[in-house]
């Protein structure tokens, strides 16, 4: 069978391997063939609660087996799943929820409360909890009141699967939408010998710690389930339960983000470990220094992969692989590596034409793995994916002549603290609204624990003292914790151009000044 779409995924290997163990989850195990059948009930639910190909459905919960079950079963019905980052603060989450136009919200245990409160505005009666119940009942009793049989549904690789929430430059998360073919296109393009790395066997053990509402937690499990390998689900990371869930399960394969991976890495334990089975571990989302590279490398002993990628572009386009990871350090590990097969980069200066090797420009991408677009906003949507199928990244960086991508800097001005991309527009929307701030600029700065944090830039209203502890109390209540200022710093002016925009890199630049590039 060819595996065009993520139904096909999941019927293709319980068809072939129908016992073997596709996901581990706090003691329950799933084969195959139960997952071809627990998802072809979800489908016939959603099916019976009246939804069509393309409706949306919401998660807002941490991950579990059930969220994968949730969203190969509402693959395989043509409808398409809005995870929900529940990192956020509440009335983030409501505008997510607002903004998805889902019909039905799907709660794990831990957000029970949050669901049953107004500050939702979501109908109860279509809330259904995962382990819990809720007024929509709960996952398994909804699931297993409906028939195995497989609905038959006609899904096509093009055909819209999951909306993935990113942060946006205005201060409003914007949805991704991501086809089937998003997903599997470049896994089929994958192979040869340039890239051992990713070939996978039937005995690989994946570990899926990355949170299942950013495009690595849900593209690596579905890597894992493309490859009829068993993907050992964890629901929130934990730098202990990292160390032995890699022992207990002997896992080959880890994804994680440079953040996690330095916890993982200074337990006292991490030394004792039984890292034999570990093949390599994959890293990305923000840039990882030296020293822990070359100390990651001495504990874990696997090979590395660094990935590049976006939400838009459903996860990594381009890997810097083994071969080229030194623990002296060398030119190429300031790069994010090469293009994947199946990948186009350029880089395009002001006027939209590619430039010549080693000039910085806007990095464009041209690969089946380019979104669909950002949901009903079609002007974002058209500033992005533009003529001749490029995808604009905003991110500024130059090709070498062996054509390895390096980032040079971030157009948009984004910040990427622990893996978690924030834009300044989020937190001085926040800020902003306080009675004592005049103008705010929000940036990063450096974080031996998250690479980046956030700092505000405050300039106050006339006769009012500073209290930086009120300003972060505030936008706490407002934005997620993860995007609230860790500090405030006051001037009397900010910085700007002639054009009146807030000069950010030039604020930055004392902050940053005395720390060495992170391949240095």
């Amino acid at each position: 069978m060819t595996i065009s779409t993520l139904g096909d995924m999941v019927r293709d290997h319980a068809q072939a391997r129908p016992l073997a163990r596709a996901m581990a989850f706090e003691g329950r195990i799933t084969t195959y063939g139960e997952l071809d059948r627990r998802t072809n009930q979800v489908a016939q639910a959603l099916r019976a609660a009246g939804l069509a190909p393309g409706d949306r459905i919401a998660h807002l919960g941490k991950n579990s087996d059930l969220y994968f079950e949730l969203l190969l079963g509402a693959a395989k019905a043509g409808v398409v799943t809005a995870p929900i980052n529940w990192r956020l603060a509440p009335p983030e989450i409501a505008h997510v929820l607002a903004d998805s136009t889902a019909k039905l919200l799907f709660v794990g245990p831990e957000f029970i409360d949050l669901a049953r409160s107004p500050a939702l505005d979501f109908p109860w009666a279509a809330t259904i909890g995962m382990e819990s119940p809720l007024p929509g009942g709960d996952f398994a009793s909804w699931r297993d009141g409906q028939s195995h049989e497989d609905l038959g549904v006609q899904v096509t690789p093009d055909d819209a699967v999951v909306q993935l929430y990113t942060s946006g430059t205005t201060g409003l998360p914007k949805g991704v939408v991501l086809s089937h073919d998003n997903f599997l296109a470049l896994q089929r393009a994958q192979s040869g010998p340039d890239y051992a790395w990713n070939r996978w066997g039937d005995d690989d053990v994946a570990l899926a710690a990355m949170p299942g509402f950013h495009v690595g937690g849900v593209g690596w499990p579905l890597t894992a389930f493309y490859n009829g390998a068993l993907a050992v689900v964890v629901r929130e990371f934990d730098p202990l339960a990292v160390l032995d869930f890699i022992e207990t399960w002997r896992i080959s394969k880890l994804l994680l983000v440079p953040a996690a991976m330095q916890l993982v890495v200074r337990q006292p334990n991490a030394l004792t470990v039984d890292f034999s089975r570990l093949k390599y571990i994959f890293y990305g989302a923000s840039p990882i220094p030296l020293d822990l590279l070359r100390e990651s490398m001495a504990v874990f002993g696997s090979g590395f992969v660094q990935l590049y990628g976006m939400t838009e572009t459903a996860g990594a386009v381009v890997a810097l692989g083994p071969e080229d990871h030194d623990p002296a350090g060398n030119a190429r590990m300031r790069s994010a590596g090469r293009p994947l097969p199946g990948v186009e980069i350029q880089v395009w200066g002001d006027d939209g034409r590619a430039l010549p090797a080693g000039e910085v420009g806007e990095i464009v991408i041209r690969s089946a793995s380019n979104m669909l677009g950002y949901f009903g906003q079609l002007q974002a949507t058209a500033d992005t994916l533009v003529a001749g199928g490029w995808l604009r990244t905003g991110d500024a960086g130059y090709l070498d002549a062996d054509g390895y991508v390096f980032i040079h800097d971030r157009v948009k001005d984004m910040i990427i603290s622990g893996g978690e991309n924030i834009y300044p527009a989020e937190v001085e929307n926040a800020v902003f609204g306080h009675p004592d701030v005049a103008e705010v600029a929000a940036i990063g700065v450096p974080s031996d624990r998250w690479g980046e944090e956030v700092k505000a830039i405050v300039v106050l209203r006339p006769g009012v003292e500073p209290d930086p502890e009120a300003l972060i109390a505030w936008a706490r209540g407002r934005i997620a914790g993860y995007k609230t200022p860790k500090s405030v710093d006051f001037m009397d002016v900010l910085p700007r151009n002639a054009s009146g925009k807030i000069l950010r890199r030039e604020l930055r630049a004392s902050y940053w000044k005395a720390r060495e590039g992170p391949l240095v």
